[in-house]
Formats: C-alpha cells, sequence, structure tokens
C-alpha cells in the first residue's frame, strides 16, 4: 500500500515526502538519492554562484538517471526543474512571472498564518508551514497548532499555475512515519524534512555533524538569534547557553546596533591572540530539529529513510480506524 496525495500527483512523486534545502548537507548526491526513492529532493541554492548551482543541477541529473538571483532563477528555468521554494520572504514578481512561464511550481515556507496571504498574493502554488520545532530559522508556533491553521486558510487561494487549489506541506520536527501521518490529519499533503536526512548516508555533512544528530536529546538544541540575528534552533553547546543565559543583555545589546553576535565575539578573540580550537567547535552552527530525540540511526540510505517513513505513515493511517466505532454501539 502507498500514498497518494493531491500534490504527489502535481509534482509526479511516488512518495510525499520532499528533502528540505540544505546547503551543505542536502548536496546532489543526497537531493538525487530521494528524487530516486520516489520523493522530490531539493537543491538549497541561496548561496550558490550560478557556475555552482549549474553543476550540482548537472551532477543531480546525472546521478538521477545512473550569487546572483536573476541568473539563477534563468539556470532553473533551463534545468528542468519542477520546484522552486522561497524560504525566507516571497519571490520577486519578475521571478514568479520566470518560474510560472517554465511551468516550475512556486512554494513558500511561512512560520505564521499571517504570511499565508502575502505567499499566495505573491503567487505561490504551493504554502510550506514550518512549526517551531524545525531545524535552521523558525518562529515561535509549533506544528501542530501552524499546519491546521496554514490549511484553513489555502482552502482560500487558487495555485496561478494550474488553477487549483494552493496546496500545503507540513514541516517542523518531522522524521518519522507517525509525524507524516498527522501532518496529512492536520490538512498537509506532503512533508519537508530535513535533520532526518542530514543523518543519511548520501548527506555531505560532515560525520560529525551526523553523529551529534544521533548522540542527541530531546534537550540537545537551542534556539538563538546569536548566528545569524534571526532566530534560529540548532545544536546547543555549554558556550550558546551561557550567551543565552549569562551574556543575553549583551547579545540584544549587539543585535540593537545590527552586529551579529557570534561573528563579533569570533573577531574578538581572534584580535586578542588567536582562537581556540573548543570556541571554535562550541560555537559552530549545526542546525538541527527538536526531533532529534527520535533519531537514532546513523546507517540508512535516503531510501531507507523515505521507505520507513512511508510504510510506518501507512501503517499508522491504516491502525487509525480501530478507534472508530458506529455510533449506535455507544447507544
Amino acid at each position: 500500500m502507498s500514498l497518494s496525495t493531491p500534490l504527489t500527483r502535481l509534482l509526479g512523486m511516488k512518495h510525499p515526502v520532499i528533502s528540505a534545502g540544505m546547503y551543505i548537507a542536502g548536496g546532489p548526491e543526497l537531493v538525487a538519492a530521494v528524487s530516486n526513492a520516489g520523493g522530490l529532493g531539493v537543491i538549497g541554492g541561496l548561496y550558490f554562484t550560478p557556475d555552482e548551482l549549474r553543476i550540482t543541477i548537472r551532477e543531480v541529473k546525472r546521478d538521477y538517471t545512473g550569487g546572483k538571483l536573476d541568473e539563477l532563477i534563468d539556470i532553473i528555468a533551463c534545468s528542468g526543474a519542477k520546484l522552486f521554494v522561497s524560504a525566507v520572504g516571497v519571490a520577486p514578481v519578475n521571478v514568479v512571472d520566470k518560474l510560472r512561464a517554465n511551468g516550475i511550481f512556486y512554494m513558500n515556507l511561512v512560520g505564521h498564518p499571517k504570511h499565508v496571504a502575502k505567499a499566495c498574493a505573491a503567487g505561490a502554488d504551493i504554502i510550506c508551514a514550518q512549526g517551531s520545532e524545525a531545524g535552521g530559522h523558525t518562529g515561535e508556533i509549533p506544528t501542530s497548532v501552524l499546519v491546521p491553521a496554514c490549511a484553513d486558510l489555502v482552502k482560500k487561494y487558487k495555485s496561478p499555475l494550474t488553477g487549483q487549489p494552493v496546496q500545503l506541506v507540513a514541516a517542523g520536527g518531522i522524521c518519522d512515519g507517525r509525524g507524516v501521518a498527522a501532518s496529512f490529519m492536520y490538512g498537509a499533503s506532503a512533508v519537508w524534512v530535513g535533520t532526518r536526512f542530514v543523518t543519511a548516508k548520501e548527506s555531505s555533512a560532515l560525520e560529525e555533524s551526523k553523529r551529534v544528530i544521533i548522540d542527541a536529546g530531546f534537550d540537545s538544541t537551542i534556539k538563538s538569534t546569536i548566528w545569524t540575528g534571526r532566530p534560529l534552533r540548532a545544536a546547543a553547546t555549554p558556550y550558546i547557553r551561557n550567551w543565552e543565559c549569562n551574556r543575553r543583555y549583551e547579545l540584544e545589546e549587539l543585535l540593537s546596533k545590527g552586529i551579529i553576535p557570534m561573528d563579533h565575539e569570533i573577531e574578538k578573540i581572534r584580535g586578542a591572540g588567536g582562537l581556540p580550537e573548543e570556541i571554535m567547535k562550541q560555537s559552530a552552527m549545526r542546525p538541527m530539529s527538536i526531533a532529534c530525540g527520535l533519531i537514532n540511526n546513523g546507517q540508512q540510505s535516503a531510501a531507507d529513510i523515505v521507505e520507513e517513513m512511508v510504510a510506518e505513515a501507512v501503517q499508522c493511517l491504516s491502525g487509525a480506524s480501530s478507534v472508530l466505532v458506529k455510533s449506535d454501539y455507544l447507544d
């Protein structure tokens, strides 16, 4: 038994699982592996130069079969990509127009229900509602609240590309089939998964970064503005916890001046005579979901992960019917 949703049919996917666009961990091998497994792999291309993006897409396409925004969009438009994802803010009008002209679906990540209207007005065909459990930049609303709220809102909008209802993808702390099944009940038709795929064999993440996730518990992450100036969930270390607990005033003061605290701190330490290896290690930004406490297998391929998530989701959804009884049984 498999899972079929409006979004799997729209994008030609076998399974409703999309790998999050991750700049380092989500290299071409992982993106291709997720796509080969029947899901949809996404390249995290924001920081690529045009040449890097062109090469990466070429590598993904090769594996799959055996900078400048305008330039990046031109490359995407000519690449045969099915989906473009805007993770921070909405895409400019000229970008959306070019995507639409080339039949490419536009998905916008949101962290608050109020962002849905703006994204749909900008031409989004798909909304990805990412709850606060997510690794990386994230908001304050948990997935269990955000996704249902966004599900109610997207019903009001149509996809400019298809004329059909805007589809919803759930994200934030989703790492197994239970999360997939729950997302369907919340009103989503696919899931966006990041941290679980970081541990995949095909991931480009360093083995140390994979091990941090595998060994993590439920209190192993922290959400801080220290790295980028915006709330970001990543692996917690004593050094980062000290900033949040004992140097909070200093952190806020730096941010009020437009200074990124971690950049400022590293420059200051270097200027004082060098950067100790321990500080480098503890200050490193390792984005990961709060669901890392549920992830304990670092020996799986991307295909293993996709298949396991789908099989468990099918089991959960099939088993859910056991709680239903005929009303006359209760009388």
